[in-house]
């Protein structure tokens, strides 16, 4: 098995490049899913309050056996429009995330949605910057920042978010996003990294290129978020396709399938737009 690449936090703390996302895997599916990803080799699980399967991902690491050390869990605040977001309900979800998932504390827990509309963002920031402080997170970030609203956390708070996961796939490269990121030190993370399913794996270029180097169209686009520098979390509730967006560390793409690849840039998004999504 090779050994998964790791990206330094910009507060020390080792993350796993590729990891395993449950976004839309219902509770009763997530323990046999995570179950399965973890057997594959996968460390890093991504799941959310609002995806409602923590307890049974939860399930899952429990029954893996493997050290609490070795994984790598994040989770997410789902800062719904119905909530007003003092420190106390923020530090009261905080607890619920950790008690569905049955741990002690959390590696990695992010704002899951801006929502500029509704200019809290900067207050929940700070119960999570006590929430970093308290050890009980290793590290904080948020999703779905964009440059706007990035730029003023940064502007206004004192801690730097160590992630920022978004929408990025070959589609939708986030290119000026990436780049303020590397600018202050954030890591960036992509979710929905092979395109929903929505005709990028039926790209010719993505078969092209994996018919030279024997792989699928998934694990070349999953190598080109590793060399691009992304953390990535592919979702799948098949345990073949789990298997298989694994096995992408043992090749690499040469600098004519890179730049065949950022050729499929469309500026197309698949998702909401964070500057104008209120979540309920």
């Amino acid at each position: 098995m090779s050994e998964i690449p790791t990206i330094t936090l910009n507060n020390g703390v080792e993350m796993p490049q590729l990891g395993f996302g449950v976004w839309q895997v219902p509770d009763d599916e997530a323990t046999a899913a995570v179950s399965t990803a973890l057997e594959a080799g996968y460390r890093s699980i991504d799941t959310a309050a609002i995806y409602e399967n923590e307890e049974g991902t939860g399930k899952a690491l429990a029954a893996s056996g493997i050290a609490r050390e070795e994984l790598f869990v994040t989770t997410k605040l789902w800062n719904s429009a119905s909530e007003t977001w003092t420190r106390d309900n923020v530090l009261r979800e905080f607890d619920a995330s950790l008690g569905r998932l049955g741990l002690d504390y959390i590696d990695l827990y992010l704002i899951h949605w801006p929502r500029p509309m509704r200019d809290d963002y900067l207050a929940i920031w700070r119960a999570f910057e006590e929430i970093a402080e308290s050890g009980r997170a290793r590290a904080v970030g948020v999703s779905n920042f964009p440059v706007a609203q990035l730029e003023r956390l940064l502007g206004e708070t004192s801690l730097v978010p160590a992630v920022n996961q978004v929408e990025l796939h070959p589609y939708f490269p986030q290119a000026e996003l990436r780049a303020v990121h590397a600018k202050h030190g954030i890591t960036t993370e992509a979710w929905s990294p092979l395109g929903q399913g929505r005709g990028l794996l039926d790209e010719p270029v993505l078969g092209r290129i994996g018919a030279k180097h024997g792989k699928s169209p998934a694990q070349v686009a999953l190598r080109w978020h590793l060399q691009l520098g992304n953390v990535v979390i592919p979702k799948s509730v098949t345990p073949s396709r789990i298997r298989e967006n694994f096995d992408v560390l043992g090749f690499e793409l040469d600098a004519e399938d890179m730049a065949a690849i950022a050729g499929l840039d469309s500026g197309t998004r698949l998702g909401p737009d964070p500057a104008e999504f209120d979540i309920s």
